[in-house]
């Protein structure tokens, strides 16, 4: 695979010689624009990830169609589907985000396949949605019919798989598993959710957590496995509350695995292995069945490969 030179970001691309059908898959984050053009099968061709740009306008909009223009250059062939992820809500019909305030400004409401200028429809999804669909296709969650993606970051975001079925709700709320709460008489976090989990663990509340110690998990996790026993105490009830709320969720959802993802993830065994041991303790297991918990796959591609396949597989779906 070369690497080729994309403005500030990085691309690659693989060889092309046979024709084959493909579909591109658009990530759209605050930072980066994740794209990859890959088959049906789930050949990766090419991928890409440049800065977003001018968030505080319109300009992201352009360096998405750039990415996308890019890969088909590269790809050389004909598109067949495409398909998108984003931060908010997105749609019922899927056709845009339709509840994103205060980010990405112009994306609510916006018609990427008017935008794109495209004659086959490009479905939109919520990003964490999209994850989870990648890790169920190439990632972590192959497999299951029955899966919870948690993305640990700034705050916590999700996704729930039912029998083989994307949950989404009756707002495209469904996932935002950051807000169930854990403590009902504790301060309400940005949804209004007393004590919620991403109070509990998200990178946003780690300052408040250790009385101004730290600006960061990585720094909190750091100090912890350097010895320090107030850190060490902080992150040790960070993981344990991150475990009472996915002991919460096989309670309701059933899952065969939960998957872990996001840059608290990062924290490789520091988080994994105290989780298992409150998980030991909290989880229900009839008959000795458990949920796996595994760290994401896929990395920062999840939600490109996801919102690749949901185009793949759009017309399947029921509208």
């Amino acid at each position: 695979m070369d690497r080729i030179s994309f403005g500030s970001g990085s691309f690659y691309a693989l060889d092309f010689k046979l024709k084959t059908n493909y579909a591109i898959g658009l990530d759209i984050g605050g930072t980066n624009i994740k794209a990859l053009a890959v088959t049906p099968g789930g050949r990766l061709l090419a991928h890409l990830a440049v800065p977003t740009g001018d968030t505080g306008g319109r300009g992201w909009q352009m360096n998405v169609q750039r990415a996308k223009a890019e890969l088909e250059r590269t790809v050389k062939q004909s598109l067949s589907w495409i398909g998108l992820a984003a931060p908010g809500l997105a749609a019922a019909n899927q056709r845009a985000i339709a509840f994103m305030p205060g980010r990405l400004p112009g994306l609510e409401d916006l018609v990427w396949q008017k935008f794109l200028k495209l004659s086959q429809p490009v479905p939109v999804l919520n990003d964490a949605h999209a994850a989870l669909l990648g890790e169920a296709w190439r990632g972590a969650a192959q497999r299951a019919k029955n899966a919870i993606l948690l993305t640990l970051g700034t705050g916590v975001g999700g996704a729930a798989m039912v029998d083989g079925r994307l949950l989404r709700g009756q707002l495209g709320r469904a996932g935002h598993f950051g807000h169930i709460s854990l403590d009902p008489e504790g301060a309400p976090d940005v949804a209004r959710t007393p004590g919620s989990l991403e109070d509990a663990i998200g990178d946003c509340t780690v300052q408040a957590r250790s009385a101004g110690r730290f600006a960061s998990t990585k720094e909190l996790v750091a100090a912890s496995q350097a010895g320090d026993p107030d850190a060490q105490q902080v992150w040790m009830k960070s993981v344990q509350a991150l475990a009472a709320g996915i002991a919460s969720l096989i309670n309701v959802l059933d899952p065969e695995v939960v998957v872990i993802g996001g840059g608290i993830a990062g924290a490789g065994a520091a988080l994994f292995r105290p989780l298992k041991t409150y998980l030991n303790a909290f989880e229900w297991r009839p008959g000795g069945n458990r949920a796996r918990v595994v760290p994401a796959n896929l990395g920062d591609r999840a939600g490109a490969f996801g919102a690749a396949w949901n185009a793949i597989h759009f017309k399947d779906q029921p509208q």
